[in-house]
């Protein structure tokens, strides 16, 4: 279904109204001028052309090229007539709606035939009446009334433009900045998972591990139910101190105490209280320990603490091997374990792989787990200088 196209709008109606009880107003008080005192044409011949321009302006923003080409005959009757301020002032502002509401072509070939016509009239002037002062007046007049409403419509045709350019820039800004801040709550929803998954079911997967083993095995010795109680207490403690550091990350952001962040240094506690009945762990270091920035500490001992995890749950009887070996320029971890037989001894949601993953691209390093020959090897990179990794 075809839209019906409106014939004018009721703000043109109304200035049309206007513009038409102005120009009888005008017609009242002689509002006009003569040829000549011969030339006196009746008020009711000088109604036709007023009439003809005022309903053209039913036309200004629907129509106004047509409104233009309507308002021009009708224009040059009344000058014929005798020129009045009403109809100059009526088709100068045909002339002004043509030039704002059409096309730019249009604004710019109106103002070039306006200033001929103008120049036109000038010279006329000046040769029909002999004298130059009057053809300067002429040309001024011709002027006023038909090149000024070109030249204020394309002015504002430049301001509504470049307004139209900042309104869709001031929106493409906030698009922008939604997508930003869209980007930084999921980065820190990421982080957050990130951590809480290490400070939670790192520690409770070691709980249930040795629970499990003291009600399993019943004829467990006194030395044995100590060691897994005192793993289960380790365990308890630092989780609820890594629980502690995160509620104070969540409530005080980066002024959160930075000492009880984990460090590389507390490897070997967490290393020593890794163990099954059937798997135990070691460490071994190599090089000097650089000195590193928080986030690569953090890291490093992140990555270590849930391969550690994974290897208490999924791993086979034997020994997990852990090594860190410091580099001029990188911090390299790599964590053997022995592949399971039968599968998973606690459930799993490989969050963990995903987790380690992204704490070493988020700091340009590397990151790689798999099976290695009859065992489990995680390996990663860290660079020593988190600066050089944020700029690459």
């Amino acid at each position: 279904m075809h839209k019906v196209r409106r014939l004018t709008t009721g703000q043109d109606a109304l200035i049309a109204a206007a513009a038409l009880a102005g120009g009888l107003l005008m017609l009242a008080v002689h509002g006009y001028s003569r040829w000549s005192p011969e030339w006196d044409p009746s008020l009711w011949g000088r109604l036709v052309p007023l009439a003809g321009l005022c309903s053209t302006m039913l036309l200004r923003r629907t129509a106004p090229l047509t409104g233009l080409a309507l308002a021009t005959p009708f224009n040059f009757a009344d000058v014929v007539l005798g020129p009045s301020i009403a109809t100059a002032m009526i088709y100068g502002d045909a002339l002004y709606a043509a030039s704002v509401y059409g096309r730019r072509r249009t604004a710019e070939w109106l103002l070039a035939t306006t200033v001929l016509a103008s120049l036109a009239v000038a010279a006329g002037v000046g040769i029909a009446l002999r004298e130059f002062p009057a053809g300067v007046v002429g040309g001024a007049v011709a002027g006023l009334v038909w090149v000024a409403p070109v030249l204020t419509a394309m002015a504002v045709r430049e301001h509504r433009f470049r307004a139209e350019a900042e309104r869709q820039r001031a929106e493409q800004v906030a698009r922008l900045a939604e997508m930003d801040r869209l980007a930084a709550v999921n980065a820190e929803r990421a982080r957050m998972a990130r951590e809480l998954h290490d400070v939670v079911a790192n520690h409770l997967s070691a709980v249930a591990l040795h629970s499990s083993a003291v009600l399993k095995v019943r004829d467990l010795d006194r030395g044995g139910i100590e060691r897994a109680m005192e793993v289960i207490r380790e365990n308890s403690v630092r989780g609820l101190a890594e629980m502690r550091r995160m509620i104070g990350l969540l409530r005080d952001g980066d002024s959160a105490d930075p000492a009880a962040r984990p460090r590389l240094s507390e490897l070997e506690p967490l290393v020593r209280h890794t163990a099954r009945s059937d798997l135990s762990a070691g460490l071994e270091i190599a090089g000097e320990p650089p000195e590193l920035s928080a986030a690569v500490e953090l890291a490093a001992y992140r990555i270590v603490q849930e391969s550690l995890t994974n290897a208490l749950k999924h791993a086979g009887p034997g020994r997990a091997e852990v090594r860190v070996e410091y580099t001029r320029r990188r911090v390299v971890i790599d964590v053997l374990s022995p592949l399971g037989q039968d599968g998973s001894r606690l459930p799993g949601t490989g969050s963990g792989l995903v987790g380690m993953r992204e704490r070493a691209v988020m700091l340009a390093g590397e990151f790689d787990a798999g099976p290695d020959g009859g065992r489990w090897r995680v390996h990663a990179e860290l660079p020593v200088d988190q600066q050089v990794a944020e700029a690459s």
